[in-house]
């Protein structure tokens, strides 16, 4: 062997050892997380070898070296991408959110403080009871609450003499029928021929009976199939679909298989879960946590006494007096406020409160690029309901997909006409022609606007469509009842 061949595999070793030397070199500290996470090495050093902490040392010096070195004060740049360009994976954007909100409150302070300049301080706790009692000696809103009781017992016992046989199929869907229909029908004859029922407490009433209108309806079905599946022979699939297994559950908490269910405590837990679809075990959380409960509590009492009705008295009420101004910013943030309020604190609250599992009451409806994506994400309760409930069941029937979209977007429109006409006593379709103009302007986002664009076209439409059709009812309410004052 000659020289040559010797010295071949030494430098073949040296430049393998350099290139390793440059690739380490590259590693560089970014906003002190190498070095905190090389304290953290060193602190745990006790349970390492000693050949661990003599690299670690020998690493700290080759840094401090390359610090001092001359060279390494030349370069300065490296390889990367700016922060709001979509490449370089950056997302925290609270900032820029939080400056969105500031400008918000900045451009509207001066309406709300000429406002309050013109009219003076609008906020009257007598005002806020007025709202939901008229008359001190008639209850109307609570007497109905009061009175729902009596549908959920009666759905209770339609059950319970299914379960039994004691009725037959056709005579407990003909009972549950009725109590369904006089559910609806009930309280809006209520509302609507008593003179002592106030809109506000009309709307509660109301709002409350759909909600039981549609757990009822769930209640109903649930039951149903777990009687069909009661007469199947198979074993297997009747455990895993009326008594699920005990891995879906948490702390140890006793599962229900029907009949066991048809219990007063079941339905009365159904009936105050933040849910609208039935089941007989539903998942639970394992303890109650105060510090989030109270959170929650907080947040309630915040945006009801503190933001919402002040805003609502102070902003909104003296444009529509004056009926010359834009209401589309002012019900668009009330409208947001109440989304919070409801589907994120009052839910979470409930949901804690009864160890309540499913927390996810919403989804990214903000990102939403399309309209079927918003109405799909923005309420998860109804939109559960609707597709376990109504427009699967139109699938499996034999109707086609745009024909069960049309019948769900039906049903909702329906049910916003129900929620604001009623209490109102004025009948104008708005509301309804509202929610029925959501499908062609589905097809329209969807078939030609992409991406941000469609993003921008669902917030428009969310500003001026269906809030602030809602709104012109209350516009006309008080135009005309401030005309029958003035003649």
């Amino acid at each position: 062997m000659d020289d040559s061949d010797a010295v071949g595999p030494v430098i073949s070793r040296r430049r393998r050892a350099t290139i390793a030397a440059g690739r380490g070199a590259t590693l560089k500290p970014v906003n002190g997380r190498a070095a905190s996470a090389s304290r953290s090495a060193v602190s745990a050093g006790s349970s390492k070898p000693d050949g661990e902490e003599s690299t670690q040392g020998k690493s700290k010096n080759e840094r401090k070296k390359r610090k001092n070195d001359p060279a390494h004060r030349l370069r300065c740049h490296q390889l990367q991408e700016s922060l709001l360009s979509s490449g370089s994976g950056y997302r925290n954007y609270r900032g820029i959110l939080n400056w969105c909100v500031v400008m918000l409150v900045l451009s509207n302070a001066r309406l709300f403080l000429e406002n309050l300049l013109k009219y003076g301080i609008l906020v009257d706790p007598i005002q806020v009871i007025s709202l939901f009692v008229k008359d001190p000696y008639s209850w109307p809103a609570a007497c109905l609450v009061i009175v729902s009781n009596v549908f959920i017992l009666v759905a209770l016992y339609t059950e319970r003499q299914l379960s039994m046989g004691s009725f037959s199929e056709h005579v407990g869907l003909l009972v549950h029928c009725i109590n369904l229909s006089v559910t609806l029908i009930f309280p809006a004859a209520v509302v609507l021929l008593v003179p002592s029922m106030t809109p506000v407490g009309g709307a509660f009433v109301l709002g409350t009976y759909t909600i039981l209108f549609l757990k009822l309806y769930s209640y109903k079905d649930v039951n149903l199939w777990c009687r069909e599946l009661s007469t199947v022979k198979a074993k297997k699939l009747a455990r895993s679909l009326s008594c699920p297994s005990a891995q879906h559950f948490n702390g140890g908490d006793q599962q229900v298989c029907y009949p066991g269910n048809l219990t007063i405590r079941d339905l009365y837990y159904f009936v105050f879960a933040p849910t609208l679809c039935y089941e007989l075990n539903f998942p639970r959380s394992p303890k109650i946590r105060m510090s989030f409960l109270l959170r929650r509590l907080f947040e309630m009492v915040r945006e009801t006494g503190c933001l919402k009705y002040p805003m609502l008295a102070s902003w909104m009420i003296p444009i529509i007096q004056s009926s010359m101004k834009p209401l589309e910013v002012p019900n668009h943030l009330l409208w947001l406020m109440f989304f919070y309020w409801f589907f994120h604190s009052s839910m979470n609250f409930t949901a804690e409160l009864l160890r309540f599992g499913d927390r996810q009451f919403y989804k990214d409806w903000w990102n939403s690029e399309t309209v079927t994506y918003f109405w799909q994400n923005w309420n998860i309760p109804v939109h559960k309901w609707c597709l376990r409930h109504f427009y699967k069941p139109l699938l499996r029937s034999g109707f086609s997909k745009m024909a069960s979209q049309s019948a769900v977007f039906f049903l909702s429109a329906f049910f916003h006409e129900y929620l604001v006409s009623v209490p109102l006593r004025m009948f104008r379709l708005w509301a309804f022609t509202g929610m029925m103009a959501q499908l062609p302007l589905a097809w329209f986002v969807g078939r030609f606007l992409h991406g941000n664009y469609g993003n921008a076209a669902v917030w428009i439409s969310l500003i001026i469509g269906q809030p602030f059709a809602v709104l012109m009812y209350v516009h006309d309410y008080y135009v005309l009842h401030h005309r029958q004052e003035t003649e």
